[in-house]
């Protein structure tokens, strides 16, 4: 089965993610933090990660730069799912190796079509 880790730090978008990601088939785990995200990483294998940008105790941004760096997660598809619609976190998001970028709210059509994109 192809597991998805979920980061993000609201309990609501964590069930709304896993709920979706399950009705079409993909196992979940879901992760409050970047340091949560990290430890959940070095536990299992994930076949891709969708993730907040601003969350406690390590941001999506600075999980992606730290996650890019190591060759182990180099591969690991990675979605920055966040309420900011603004370009400068976009660009942030690209720049620091996000697959993608969606704003919330985001159709879940429109997620699962990224997702099967991305996983090929």
């Amino acid at each position: 089965m192809i597991s998805i880790l979920v980061v993000d730090d609201h309990s609501v978008s964590q069930r709304i993610l896993s709920h979706t990601l399950k009705k079409s088939g993909y196992d979940t785990v879901v992760a409050g933090s970047g340091l949560e995200a990290l430890d959940c990483l070095n536990q299992q294998n994930f076949s891709l990660m969708i993730c907040d940008i601003n969350m406690p105790e390590m941001d999506g941004i600075t999980l992606l730069r730290q996650l890019r760096d190591d060759t182990q997660y180099a591969d690991l598809p990675i979605v920055m799912l966040t309420a900011s619609s603004q370009d400068d976190d976009r660009k942030a998001a690209i720049a620091a190796g996000a697959d993608a970028f969606l704003t919330k709210p985001t159709s879940s059509g429109d997620l699962l079509r990224l997702v099967g994109e991305l996983l090929g």
